[in-house]
C-alpha cells in the first residue's frame, strides 16, 4: 500500500481556526488512514509556497504528500485515487476536477449538517490549488513553489505554468471536488501583491519556454539573498 501522509501549511489566525478544525476533523473521519500533520516556517509574512516545499523535503522520498489547505475538504474517493496514482507519475495530481467555494452561506449550512455535496457554492473556474499530491522527487522536478510570493496571490497560478512548461503538461485532474470554506480574507493589495503581480507576469512570459522558466524558478526568494 502506498504511503501516504497529509500536511498541512497552517499559522493560526482567528478567522481560520473554525475552518482549519473542521478540516482536520473531515480527514479524521472521512480518511482515517492518513496521518495529518501541520507546518509552518519563520517566514513573515506568512508564505505558503515556503511551507508546502519544506512539507515536501520533509517528507521521505517513497512518500507520498497530500498538501491541503487549512480551509479545504477533498472528496475521499478521488484522493484516494490521487494518491494511487502519485506514487508512480511524473506529474503533481489535483484530486478535483470542480472546485466550489461554499461562502458563508455554504459553510453555515455545511455546519449544520448539509452534506457537502448540497450546500451552496460558488464554483471557482480554473482552480489549481486547495489540495496537491505528490512525491518529494516530483515536487523537486519542477522546483515546487516559488517562494519569492510573499503573503498572498499568484504562487498557485505560477506554480501551475511552471509545471506545465517544466514537465511537459499540466497536473493530472481527477474527476471529483473541493469545497473551501468561509474564512475573513486576506487583503490583496499593497506593495508585496505589487511585486507578487509583477513576477506572474514574468511567468506568464516565461510560459512555454523551458529554459527561461528554469531559470525564473531557480531565483534565490529575495527573503534568503
Amino acid at each position: 500500500m502506498t504511503r501516504a501522509i497529509v500536511v498541512l501549511p497552517w499559522r493560526p489566525a482567528p478567522s481560520r481556526i473554525p475552518a482549519y478544525e473542521r478540516v482536520r476533523d473531515w480527514y479524521a473521519m472521512q480518511l482515517p488512514e492518513l496521518e495529518v500533520t501541520t507546518i509552518d516556517t519563520d517566514d513573515h509574512p506568512f508564505v505558503l509556497a515556503a511551507c508546502r516545499n519544506k512539507a515536501m523535503r520533509d517528507a521521505a522520498d517513497d512518500t507520498v504528500v497530500v498538501i491541503g489547505d487549512a480551509d479545504t475538504l477533498p472528496e475521499p474517493a478521488p484522493l484516494r485515487a490521487a494518491i494511487a496514482a502519485a506514487r508512480h507519475s511524473d506529474r503533481v495530481h489535483l484530486p478535483y476536477d470542480e472546485y466550489r467555494w461554499l461562502g458563508r452561506p455554504g459553510s453555515a449550512q455545511f455546519d449544520a449538517g448539509v452534506p457537502l455535496i448540497d450546500c451552496e457554492y460558488e464554483l471557482v473556474l480554473g482552480a489549481c490549488s486547495g489540495v496537491y499530491v505528490a512525491t518529494p522527487r516530483t515536487w523537486a522536478a519542477h522546483g515546487g513553489q516559488d517562494e519569492n510570493f510573499r503573503g498572498w496571490g499568484f504562487e498557485d497560478a505560477a506554480w501551475f505554468l511552471a509545471h506545465e512548461t517544466l514537465l511537459g503538461g499540466p497536473p493530472v485532474r481527477h474527476s471529483g471536488r473541493v469545497y473551501a470554506l468561509h474564512h475573513t480574507g486576506e487583503v490583496r493589495a499593497g506593495a508585496q501583491y505589487d511585486l507578487n503581480a509583477a513576477r506572474m507576469e514574468r511567468y506568464r512570459q516565461a510560459a512555454g519556454d523551458p529554459t527561461a522558466m528554469a531559470q525564473l524558478v531557480a531565483e534565490v526568494p529575495v527573503s534568503a539573498a
